[in-house]
C-alpha cells in the first residue's frame, strides 16, 4: 500500500467526525511517529509532511554520512558506499534525506497503526465532547428517546450524542415512548471508562429554574432574580423571586394573567403544583408567605436553632401543613427555617401526650395521617369529631374509633 493510498483510506475519518484539519494532522502525525519508534526505535530524526485535505504524505528519514563500517547506529547514520547508492556525489558528514515508503514499516505495523488512529479519534471525539457536555452543566437540553428502558430512558441529540435519564431523575408520572423530545437539564457528565456518560435530570430545582428563564422574558433579561427554588418533583414547588425595580411585580409577572405564564412550565412539570413567593431578607415575613395559602397569625424565630413557631387558626393547620405534609416540608427547606406549627388559642393541656408517644400500639402511617391535619397530641384527636376526621383523613371510622380508644385509657387510665 501506498502512502497516498492509506491517506485516502484515513480521509473519511475527516469527513465522519468532523475533525478539523489542524486537529487531524496533529493525530495523524502522533500515530506515524508511535509507528516509526517502535521500527526504528527512535522518530527524533524523522520528518512527516501529512497533507489531509489533498490525501497525501511523506516520511523522510535524515542520516549523517560516516565512512564505511563506522555506522554505529543505524537509525542515525549511514554508510558512505550506502550513501552513494542514493546520490553518488556524498561525502562523509553530510546530511542524507531518504523517503521512506509506509509498506517498509510492514503491512502488520500498518494495520496496528490504523487501529492507533481510530483510537485516537475516539479519544480526541470523547474528550471533546466531556468538555462540551461539562460546560452545559445545569443548563436545558433537548434529545429524542431512543430507548426506553426500565432503570434509565436513552435519548440521543442531534449530534448522534447518547443521554441517559435515569428513573430517579423522572418526574414521577413522566411517561415516554421512542421518537418523543424530552427537555431536561444536564446534571452530570461522567467518565465511564474513556467514555463520557452524559446524565440528563427533570427532577433538578435547576430545571424549574431554568424553565423560568426561558418562559419568563423578565427572568431571562435579569429584572426579576430567582433567588431559591425546592421542589417535591411532580407534587409541588416553591420558587422565591425578588426584583430590583420597584415597579415590577415579580410574582405577577411569573404568573401571568390567570395563570398564563407558568401554566406551561405546569404542564411542563406533569401539573406540578408551583407557588411563587416574594423573597424577603425578614425572616417572619418570608416565613409568612412561604406557607401560603396559609394565613398565619404570628412567628416566633429563634435564629440560634433555626427554629420557627408558626401559630395559626386551627382552620389553617392543615393548608400551612398541605398534602402529605409536602407544603410545611417546602417552606422548611425554602426558608431554611426548622417549622413548627402551633394551634391558636388551644393550649396543650399538662397530661397531654404527642401522638408519637404512642407508636408501639399505633401504626406510624396513621399518626401521619393526623399530623396532616395538624393533629399531633392525643387531647387534640380527642377532641374531634369522629365523623369529621374520616371526612378529614384516609382513615376508616373503625380505626378512628380505635385510636380514641388507646388515647383515653392513657389519659384517662
Amino acid at each position: 500500500m501506498e502512502n497516498i493510498a492509506l491517506i485516502e483510506s484515513f480521509s473519511e475519518f475527516k469527513d465522519d467526525k468532523l475533525i478539523d484539519r489542524v486537529t487531524l494532522m496533529a493525530i495523524l502525525e502522533d500515530v506515524f511517529r508511535n509507528a516509526l519508534k517502535k521500527k526504528y526505535g527512535s522518530d527524533d530524526n524523522f520528518d512527516i509532511i501529512i497533507n489531509p485535505d489533498k490525501g497525501d504524505m511523506e516520511i523522510w528519514r535524515n542520516r549523517v554520512v560516516v565512512e564505511d563500517g563506522e555506522v554505529e547506529d543505524e537509525n542515525s547514520e549511514i554508510s558512505l558506499s550506502e550513501a552513494r547508492r542514493i546520490e553518488p556525489d556524498f561525502e562523509v558528514g553530510e546530511d542524507v534525506s531518504e523517503e521512506v515508503k509506509l509498506i517498509q514499516l510492514g503491512r502488520r505495523a500498518i494495520l496496528a497503526l490504523r487501529q492507533n488512529l481510530i483510537s485516537k479519534i475516539h479519544e480526541h471525539d470523547n474528550t471533546n465532547l466531556y468538555k462540551q457536555f461539562k460546560d452545559l452543566i445545569g443548563d436545558i437540553y433537548t434529545a429524542e428517546v431512543h430507548h426506553v428502558r426500565p432503570k434509565a430512558v436513552i435519548l440521543m441529540d442531534d449530534e448522534g450524542n447518547e443521554i441517559v435519564l435515569p428513573k430517579e431523575k423522572q418526574i414521577p408520572n413522566d411517561y415516554f415512548k421512542k421518537g418523543d423530545n424530552v427537555r431536561g437539564v444536564i446534571e452530570n457528565v461522567e467518565l465511564k471508562g474513556n467514555k463520557p456518560q452524559i446524565i440528563m435530570s427533570r427532577t433538578a430545582p435547576e430545571f424549574l429554574e431554568k424553565l423560568f428563564e426561558q418562559e419568563i422574558p423578565e427572568v431571562f433579561d435579569g429584572l426579576i432574580t430567582i433567588k431559591k427554588v425546592v421542589r417535591i418533583p411532580g407534587e409541588k414547588a416553591k420558587v422565591a423571586v425578588d426584583s430590583y425595580d420597584d415597579r415590577i411585580d415579580p410574582v405577577g409577572a411569573c404568573v401571568g394573567m390567570k395563570g398564563s405564564r407558568i401554566h406551561g412550565i405546569v404542564r411542563e412539570l406533569g401539573n406540578e403544583n408551583i407557588d411563587v413567593i416574594n423573597y424577603t431578607a425578614n425572616a417572619q415575613l418570608y416565613i409568612t408567605r412561604a406557607l401560603s395559602p396559609a394565613k398565619v397569625s404570628t412567628v416566633k424565630i429563634n435564629e440560634e436553632a433555626k427554629t420557627a413557631e408558626v401559630f395559626l387558626k386551627i382552620e389553617e393547620v392543615s393548608k400551612a401543613i398541605g398534602r402529605g405534609g409536602n407544603n410545611i416540608k417546602l417552606a422548611s427547606l425554602l426558608t431554611g427555617y426548622e417549622i413548627d406549627v402551633i394551634r391558636e388559642g388551644i393550649a396543650q393541656e399538662e397530661d397531654d401526650v404527642e401522638l408519637r408517644e404512642f407508636s408501639d400500639e399505633i401504626e406510624a402511617w396513621v399518626i401521619e395521617e393526623f399530623e396532616k391535619i395538624g393533629l399531633d397530641t392525643a387531647r387534640s384527636v380527642l377532641n374531634q369529631d369522629v365523623a369529621d376526621l374520616v371526612r378529614r383523613t384516609d382513615l376508616e371510622e373503625e380505626t378512628i374509633l380505635d385510636v380514641m380508644n388507646i388515647l383515653k385509657e392513657e389519659l384517662e387510665g
